[in-house]
């Protein structure tokens, strides 16, 4: 029977989804329907899978009394009261073989704490490798513990150590696939080293753990090891690299019985003292050159129960946070920067709910529900100043406090609740002594709500989250008065978790006035007002806004291996978002309007053969439409990585781009057809385990017909000439050139738009420095330093004729020399050639120049309780219009020729634990 997905399976889309029935998206639905049923029968005709991994077994006892000194040896007589546990596998890089160095652990419990002891035997103590570095960089040799103690099979504390006294520690979760490394408890170990190897003790408070309140509890254990000379790890509980799973294959730990519910409570006040230098303006009365500030605040953690926590935070401070590295973009996408502040990334996993995530990757993966770098950001509104006018702005909106709740239930269930409460913030402006205040940004409730359950052992799990902006009156020509988005999400596994479908729908809705709302229309990730978008239309009495979104993919992440250890493992989905989604008041949207289809397919070698350690083979091909069911972009990608015995690293790709079609590139314009081209990259890395290593990086993209190019280089080298002390410095060069599409502006001229294009060339410099100084594991001295310039230059101006002729120069018209003339900072055309100026525009080039860094002195004087001495500079000089000379002499000149920003301060945190 032919296939007609339009009759079966319109009434299951939303009404702006049900234009998608032209013939293009009718072979398209089929095609996908037609493949997932095809994945779907190999699924059930196919082997059944590895037999399930065989268990392994510990069992403890209580102290019943007995003190252990924590000394690093474990050679009090309470340690006689359990076994060793031994028998390790190696899992890197000869899986399956005996260690080179085998290693024994015991454990125990008292009402308070669990204590592990290790015994690490090394044949050659002297070649035990003690490199120090900051928390969660696990140098050297290191010994780790995983504990389920929720024992879901989906999610695991990890507590590593290094020989060196370095403590690293992660919140597992999805059964391996996401390690959190924010996540810092308070826990003590100590380590030695003797004639036989190095031994280690360490003490975990049941505070820092979450379970249930069973009277006897079996919790899931992997204990892990490596040896850094060698690149080795085994594993106390043989997993397979290609099962695909990780906590769900842990041993068990047995005995732990009565273990009462612990009620943790931490309280953490701080202070903070800052002082601020900069450049001095004449007249200015907010720019004196020198400010200071003194500062206080509390963070908490109160247990509710044993497994649920609450979070809270009044009047925070991240000033020893590092700053974001320099980007611009002149494509009109915003950038997206990765969170840093404390408070937001420990134990994020359950508010991280990607639209997308797949395998296969995609500019869309960055597409999130939740954003937190929404919060206190800067502030959405600017006075609109007179020429004599000064103002004093905040550079960001203030956070008065936050709150979350978090843990998981003995049932399954996994809560995350979080509100924050950004101040309503006003700059002050003066004029001729007068002084007012202006609105810049509203007083703003952020909330984000998320619960997810286990079903059959973590085989099944459904899920679902809620966000909500509200914001007071105030700027709401432009900002969203409430702005909402939620989801349902679910995963299950089979066959031994190797295979998974998963997926999730998601809404969003927001309000406003018709203005705001109007703005939201015509935004570069709407543009509705697009000439050829006959789906959508602007609406200029609209006060909302609603749309949907959702991914929906099959894949296969294990399964029987090959007689090298090979496994093929693949990912296959569908992700849309429809026209009228918004998600960037509290998340983060690249672009709506979108249906894409994704494709990962991989053959991976984990096991040591030949040349290799280990070696991947990687497929992918991808596809856009949007919602009008025009043909967007098509790529088809292959590439391979391989780690060689020697410890070196090497990879590249090939893509072949044949298709693409932009909706946003220029701006509210029709869409634009791009030229198709081809694109590579390639690396190659020395040893990292080395004194010295390096890691060279390129890119290189070109369209057919000389009309685009982009060239991207780095090298990564790092120095580590002393155990505690490494030098890391990463130069990086890009050049981007397009022949004549780059979008400029867009004027009016004869009751028309004329969107006005040219050619382009950016060129981009920066040098990333870090020095890392470990005096002890707990006090650290770190340096970050980046130079940064980008320099985009315009030529060859014209204006779009025909945006989707095949022909490339068929799209625009290049302007002749009688027909536009330069001025100092702007261009005038005359079109008609009648001597009369038609209209103008700006002149786009410019040169950007700055520098960001950061010193911090960190010093842990107990657990929990730290001293931050920071001292931050940043220069942003005036070199807009330096645009003739070398990129790196503009570069440098001007970072040394003007003053910058700098801020000292000192902040003192102490944490008191119950």
């Amino acid at each position: 029977m032919p296939c007609n997905p339009h009759k079966r399976y319109l009434s299951f889309f939303p009404k702006s989804m049900r234009n998608l029935t032209n013939p293009m998206m009718k072979n398209f639905t089929c095609s996908i329907l037609l493949f997932f049923a095809f994945l779907a029968s190999l699924s059930a005709n196919n082997h059944q899978g590895d037999p399930p991994i065989e268990k392994k077994t510990y069992f403890t006892q209580p102290l019943n009394g007995q003190e252990i000194d924590l000394d690093g040896i474990p050679a009090e007589a309470a340690w006689e009261a359990v076994e060793w546990g031994g028998g390790f596998t190696q899992r890197q890089p000869k899986e399956g073989a005996p260690p080179s160095q085998q290693t024994n652990f015991k454990i125990l419990y008292d009402q308070k704490y669990l204590y592990i002891a290790y015994r690490c035997h090394d044949s050659s103590p002297d070649s035990i490798i003690q490199r120090m570095g900051r928390r969660d960089e696990f140098p050297g040799d290191w010994v780790e513990i995983n504990i389920d103690s929720y024992h879901d099979l989906r999610t695991a504390f990890s507590f590593t150590l290094s020989v060196s006294g370095v403590r690293n520690d992660e919140f597992v979760s999805n059964n391996g696939n996401y390690w959190d490394t924010s996540w810092n408890p308070i826990w003590y170990a100590k380590t030695n080293i003797d004639s036989l190897g190095w031994t280690a003790e360490v003490k975990i408070p049941f505070s820092q753990l979450r379970y249930g309140d069973e009277a006897e509890k079996i919790w899931g254990i992997q204990v892990m090891r490596r040896v850094f000379r060698h690149e080795e790890r085994s594993t106390w509980q043989v997993i397979p690299q290609n099962s695909g799973v990780w906590v769900s294959a842990f041993g068990e730990l047995h005995g732990l019985k009565n273990v009462p519910p612990q009620r943790q409570i931490e309280i953490q006040p701080y202070l903070v003292a800052q002082a601020e230098t900069y450049p001095k303006e004449e007249g200015n009365p907010f720019a004196d050159g020198f400010d200071t500030k003194l500062a206080g605040g509390v963070d908490g953690k109160v247990a509710v129960t044993s497994d649920l926590i609450l979070d809270f935070t009044v009047n925070p401070d991240f000033g020893q946070v590092e700053a974001d590295p320099s980007a611009v973009r002149i494509d009109g996408f915003q950038n997206f920067f990765e969170e840093r502040r404390p408070f937001f990334i420990e134990s994020r996993n359950i508010f991280d709910y990607q639209l997308t995530g797949s395998e296969a990757g995609g500019d869309y993966d960055s597409d999130l529900l939740f954003y937190s770098r929404r919060i206190g950001g800067s502030p959405h509104g600017y006075p609109n100043l007179m020429d004599s006018e000064h103002a004093k702005v905040p550079q960001s909106a203030s956070i008065l406090g936050a709150a979350k709740f978090s843990g998981k239930t003995q049932k399954g269930w996994s809560i995350g609740i979080l509100e924050s409460i950004t101040q309503r913030e006003k700059a002050e402006i003066e004029l001729n002594g007068e002084r007012h205040k202006e609105l810049v940004e509203p007083l703003t409730s952020y909330f984000v709500g998320r619960l997810q359950k286990d079903i059959d052992q973590g085989n099944t799990v459904i899920g679902g989250i809620f966000t909500a902006v509200n914001r007071e009156q105030g700027l709401s020509s432009f900002l969203h008065r409430s702005a909402y988005s939620g989801g349902i999400d679910f995963l299950h596994y089979w066959k031994n978790r190797t295979w998974y479908v998963r997926g999730n729908a998601i809404f969003s809705r927001v309000a406003g006035t018709e203005e705001a709302i109007l703005n939201t229309q015509t935004a570069f990730e709407h543009l509705f007002q697009r000439p050829n978008a006959s789906h959508v239309e602007v609406d200029s009495s609209r006060t909302s806004l609603a749309g949907h979104g959702g991914t929906f993919r099959l894949g296969k992440i294990g399964g029987k291996q090959g007689k090298l250890g090979q496994v093929w493992k693949f990912e296959s989905g569908v992700t849309w978002r429809s026209p009228e989604l918004e998600l960037n008041d509290i998340g983060f949207l690249l672009t709506a309007d979108e249906v894409n289809h994704f494709t990962w397919v991989g053959l991976q070698f984990p096991r040591q053969f030949s040349i290799f350690r280990s070696y991947r083979l990687n497929y992918n091909h991808y596809s856009r439409w949007d919602f009008g069911g025009q043909f967007l972009f098509q790529l088809f990608n292959f590439n391979t990585h391989a780690v060689f015995k020697n410890n070196w690293v090497a990879g590249g790709g090939l893509s072949y781009n044949p298709l693409e079609i932009s909706n946003n590139a220029l701006r509210g314009g029709s869409s634009l057809r791009k030229p198709p081209g081809m694109g590579s990259f390639g690396y190659i890395g020395t040893d990292s385990r080395k004194k010295f290593f390096a890691n060279f990086n390129f890119s290189h993209a070109w369209g057919f017909g000389k009309t685009v190019q982009f060239d991207d280089y780095s090298l990564y080298m790092q120095l580590q000439p002393l155990d505690a002390f490494s030098l890391t410095l990463t130069p990086a060069y890009s050049r981007f050139w397009r022949r004549q599409d780059q979008y400029v502006d867009q004027v009016a001229y004869n009751g028309e738009t004329r969107t006005i294009v040219s050619g382009v060339e950016q060129n981009t410099l920066r040098l990333t420095l870090r020095l890392n100084y470990n005096i002890t594991p707990d006090l650290t001295v770190q340096y970050y330093g980046q130079p940064f310039i980008t320099r985009p230059l315009y030529k060859n101006f014209g204006y779009v004729t025909n945006p989707l002729g095949k022909d490339f120069d068929s799209r625009f018209h290049r302007y002749t020399a009688q027909e536009i003339s330069p001025q100092e900072d702007e261009y005038s055309v005359d079109e008609n050639g009648d001597g009369q100026v038609d209209y103008v525009f700006q002149k786009p080039d410019f040169n950007f120049v700055q520098f960001r860094s950061n010193l911090v002195v960190r010093w842990e004087y107990k657990p929990g309780s730290e001293i931050y001495l920071v001292w931050s500079q940043g220069n942003t000089p005036d070199a807009f219009n330096d645009l003739d000379r070398p990129l790196a002499t503009s570069l440098f000149d001007n970072l040394f020729d003007q003053q910058g920003r700098n801020i000292f301060l000192v902040k003192m945190t102490y944490r008191f634990l119950k």
